[in-house]
């Protein structure tokens, strides 16, 4: 099936840039220069996935990803001439499924968008896999949805990944090389913070709720779903 990507950059050059190059590859390509423009398609239509700037007259990038988490788990790549470490996990942090400094390559923006995919293959199958029930706490893979004593919690799309992969085998714990690999992807350039990082705000909510599996750290390995 075709997937649609929208492009969101105030630079008209980088904008057709990476819908020549999107296009080339098979995808549908709809591009916006403000977070306005975007927000206003919203209403009626919503794509595949994100590719979006984060320095924009009017609401940034990082803005409006926290809209889009509000409403849609769908994938977000961030493209910034803001290249420093803070701006990278801040974007993650934020729900972005990666990030690339300008300038960059086009064919390496490609291959990031086609990995992505790639990884949400599998979790698009398991969405008709049966719901993960452990106690007060369910997993819904076809809703991607976490419910605590009934009530539904918020989750970023890589919090959900991380919990529900870590929930798909109970009491196994898994490296934190394996979890970077599994859920960011083998060509992710980041940091294994960014798998501390993750299960911290997994953590924070499910405990807030009174969740009843934990996630529990294995000291020098990685972690995993304890119920």
């Amino acid at each position: 099936m075709m997937k649609d990507v929208w492009v969101l950059d105030d630079e008209d050059n980088i904008r057709n840039l990476i819908k020549r190059y999107l296009e080339k590859e098979g995808y549908r390509v709809r591009t916006f220069s403000t977070a306005e423009e975007l927000n206003n398609a919203l209403v009626s239509s919503r794509p595949d996935m994100f590719i979006l700037d984060i320095m924009l007259p009017g609401q940034d990038g990082l803005s409006l990803c926290r809209t889009i988490r509000e409403s849609y788990d769908l994938p977000v790549i961030f493209v910034s001439a803001r290249g420093e470490e803070f701006d990278r996990v801040l974007g993650l942090e934020l729900g972005g499924d990666d990030y690339l400094a300008k300038p960059f390559s086009p064919r390496e923006l490609i291959i990031r968008v086609k990995n992505i995919f790639r990884r949400l293959q599998p979790l698009e199958e398991s969405s008709r896999e049966k719901n993960l029930v452990y106690k007060n706490m369910t997993i819904s893979p076809e809703k991607r949805s976490v419910t605590v004593n009934g009530e539904e919690m918020n989750f970023t799309g890589k919090e959900f990944d991380l919990l529900f992969f870590l929930a798909g085998s109970p009491n196994r714990p898994f490296s934190r090389e394996i979890l970077l690999e599994k859920i960011w992807g083998h060509d992710y350039e980041g940091e294994e913070r960014a798998v501390d990082d993750t299960v911290k705000r997994i953590r924070k909510k499910i405990r807030e709720k009174g969740a009843q599996p934990k996630l529990d750290t294995v000291w020098g390995y990685g972690y995993k779903f304890n119920v």
